[in-house]
C-alpha cells in the first residue's frame, strides 16, 4: 500500500502552528446566505466531490516523533470526517452556529481542517447595523445561511470560498467561474510624502468593557458601498482603509488615550480565482501606517488628500516583493532544529515584540468574485461575510466583503479586551467615517 503523499508546513502555516493558544483558536468564519433551501443529500455530495476537485485541501497533520525537523501536512484521498452538517432549525440556530464558528477549530489531525454547518431558518434578516434572528413574518420563507469554518494555521478565507464556489457549480449546475477582475491604469507607485516610520511603536486599541470569558465576539452588518468618484486616485480598499484608521484614532481618543501613530495591516493576494488557485494560506501581509497627525479630527475638505496619500502607500505597498511573513519568518522556520525548539522560540519572539505588532488588520476581500449560485431552489448568495481572528495584542480585526452591490462588513474582537456594547459603538463610528470618505475630491 502507498503511504500517503506528505508535503512540509510552508513558513505561515508553520508560525501558525507554533503559536495556537486553546482559549482563542485560530479560525477564519465564512458567512454566506441564500435565499432558498438545499437539499441535504445532494449537497454533502457536491462539496465532497468539490474537496476532491481541489485536492491539496484534503490534508491532516502527519504524526511525528518530538525532535522531527519539520511539521508536514498528510495528503488525504477522502475526508476523514464528514464535513457537511445540517443543525436542527431553531430560534437561536443563526446565533449558536456563528459562535461554534468562533470557538470551536475544525482539528488539524483529521482531514479536512474545514467544517461548513447549513443552517435553514425563516428567513435570516438584518436590521439596521447586526443581524436579526427574527425577522418579520413576510420574509420568513425558506432561507439558509451556510457557515464555513476554517483552521487558518492550514488554509485562507479567499481558498475555501474558492471550494464553496466549486461545490455551487456542481449542486446547481450552473456556471459559477470568477468574474473578471476589474482593470484600472497601472499607475508607478508613488512615495507618500511624510510616511510614518514602521519602526515606531504603534497605538493598541483602547480597551473597552472586557467580558468574563474567553475567545472572540463578533458583530456582522451591511452598509451601502462608499460612492467613490469616476477617475479617483483611490480604491474603495483605500476609503476603507481610511475608515479603519479614523474609526480607531476616534475610538482610542473617547478612552482617553494618547494619540499615536497606527500600523494597520493588510493581507495581499495575488493568487488566480479559477480552478488553478494554490489552495492554502496564499496571502503575504503588508502594514499600513498612519501618523497621529493625519488621523485628528479630520475635516470633508482633509478627506481627498488623506485618501491620496493612502493610495500611494497601498499601491507601494502591493508593489513589493517580499515573502508572506517577512525574511525573518524564513530564518525562524529553517528546518535545522527540532521543531519544538523552534515553536518555544517563535512563542517567545511573538510575545517580546508584542508592543511592536500592529493595531488592527483589515482584510478587505473586495468584490466577492464568484456568483455561488446554487441554482433555482437554494438561488444565488445575496450576502457574504468573512472574519479573521483576533487575538491579542491586536484584539480586533476588521474584514469586508461586498456582494450584490453592498458592502458587507465584520468586526471581531477578543473578548478580553472588547464587549459586544463596544464592538456596537465602533460599528457606529465605522459607518459614519465611512461617509465621510464619500466627499469628492
Amino acid at each position: 500500500m502507498t503511504p500517503p503523499k506528505r508535503i512540509p508546513f510552508p513558513v505561515v502555516d508553520e508560525v501558525s502552528r507554533h503559536c495556537l493558544q486553546e482559549e482563542e483558536p485560530e479560525t477564519v468564519h465564512i458567512e454566506v446566505h441564500l435565499p432558498g433551501r438545499l437539499d441535504p443529500a445532494r449537497m454533502r455530495k457536491a462539496f465532497t466531490e468539490a474537496l476532491r476537485r481541489h485536492p491539496r485541501i484534503l490534508m491532516r497533520e502527519a504524526a511525528g516523533g518530538r525532535y522531527r525537523r519539520r511539521y508536514e501536512w498528510e495528503l488525504t484521498a477522502e475526508p476523514d470526517v464528514e464535513v457537511v452538517s445540517f443543525p436542527a432549525p431553531g430560534r437561536n440556530a443563526l446565533r449558536d452556529a456563528r459562535t461554534r464558528s468562533l470557538a470551536e477549530a475544525p482539528p488539524l489531525s483529521l482531514s479536512p481542517p474545514i467544517r461548513l454547518e447549513v443552517v435553514e431558518g425563516e428567513g435570516f434578516v438584518w436590521g439596521r447595523g447586526e443581524l436579526r434572528d427574527q425577522p418579520p413574518a413576510s420574509r420568513t420563507q425558506d432561507s439558509t445561511v451556510l457557515f464555513l469554518t476554517i483552521n487558518h494555521t492550514a488554509l485562507d478565507g479567499p481558498a475555501c470560498l474558492r471550494i464553496l464556489a466549486t461545490a455551487a457549480e456542481i449542486y446547481g449546475g450552473k456556471d459559477n467561474s470568477p468574474a473578471p477582475a476589474p482593470t484600472r491604469a497601472q499607475k508607478q507607485p508613488a512615495p507618500s510624502e511624510s510616511t510614518p516610520s514602521n519602526w515606531t511603536r504603534p497605538a493598541r486599541v483602547a480597551q473597552g468593557t472586557p467580558e468574563n470569558s474567553p475567545g472572540n465576539g463578533l458583530l456582522v452588518t451591511e452598509l451601502p458601498l462608499p460612492h467613490r468618484p469616476k477617475g479617483s486616485p483611490y480604491t474603495v480598499n483605500d476609503q476603507l482603509m481610511v475608515t479603519t484608521a479614523l474609526t480607531i484614532a476616534h475610538w482610542n481618543r473617547e478612552h482617553g488615550e494618547t494619540p499615536r501613530p497606527l500600523r494597520i495591516t493588510m493581507p495581499v493576494d495575488d493568487r488566480p480565482r479559477d480552478m488553478t488557485m494554490p489552495i492554502g494560506n496564499g496571502t503575504r501581509l503588508v502594514e499600513v501606517p498612519f501618523s497621529p497627525a493625519e488621523l485628528a479630527h479630520r475635516k470633508p475638505e482633509d478627506m481627498p488628500d488623506l485618501l491620496r496619500r493612502t493610495a500611494q502607500r497601498t499601491r507601494a505597498l502591493k508593489s513589493l516583493s517580499r515573502p508572506q511573513l517577512g525574511h525573518g519568518a524564513g530564518l525562524l522556520t529553517a528546518p535545522v532544529t527540532p521543531v519544538t525548539w523552534r515553536a518555544a522560540l517563535t512563542r517567545g519572539l511573538r510575545k517580546a515584540a508584542a508592543p511592536w505588532t500592529s493595531t488592527t488588520l483589515l482584510s478587505n476581500i473586495g468584490r466577492v468574485p464568484y456568483p455561488l449560485d446554487f441554482g433555482e431552489e437554494a438561488g444565488r448568495a445575496h450576502a457574504v461575510w468573512f472574519s479573521a481572528p483576533a487575538r491579542m495584542p491586536r484584539g480586533l480585526t476588521v474584514t469586508t466583503a461586498s456582494t450584490a452591490g453592498r458592502l458587507h462588513l465584520a468586526l471581531r474582537w477578543s473578548r478580553a479586551l472588547l464587549s459586544h456594547g463596544d464592538g456596537a459603538r465602533l460599528r457606529d463610528l465605522f459607518e459614519h467615517y465611512l461617509h465621510t470618505t464619500e466627499v469628492a475630491p
